[in-house]
């Protein structure tokens, strides 16, 4: 791997689960890919529908108070998955600009002590990143 992403600001803002797009997820459309993993936390479909129309930031602040569902930290990597293969292959544009960052490295590195979605001050699982770079690797092929 030559080149390295390492945050998912400004020209790559798009790589964050921030980003306003549209991202369907079992049966609802939300405005960011971060509403359709906090909804996720939850097995009620009420509880979930309250995060369709929600900014990233709102969703993440309210998916704190979420009760969640009892098999959460056994899916919550492949439920990010899932949600990312949404926003991936249902935006057209942004399928193409996940494909042309070709074999580039991608982490998610962040300020705010996320060290499992992403890396801060160089220490961090990244699964985010891993996630991302797996779901080109599926689209590519």
């Amino acid at each position: 791997m030559s080149e390295v992403i390492d945050q998912f600001r400004g020209e790559f803002h798009w790589l964050s689960n921030f980003y306003s797009c549209p991202v369907p997820f079992e049966g609802l459309t939300f405005s960011n890919s971060e509403a359709a993993f906090q909804a996720a936390k939850s097995l009620d479909m009420k509880e979930r529908v309250k995060f369709v129309d929600l900014a990233a930031g709102q969703s993440k602040r309210i998916g704190r108070r979420v009760e969640l569902r009892p098999d959460w930290e056994d899916v919550k990597i492949d439920i990010m998955r899932q949600v990312l293969k949404s926003k991936f292959t249902q935006n057209p544009e942004l399928k193409a600009k996940l494909i042309a960052t070709g074999d580039a490295e991608l982490i998610e590195g962040n300020n705010w002590n996320d060290r499992f979605w992403g890396v801060c001050r160089g220490v961090g699982q990244n699964h985010l990143g891993k996630l991302l770079m797996e779901v080109r690797a599926e689209l590519v092929n």
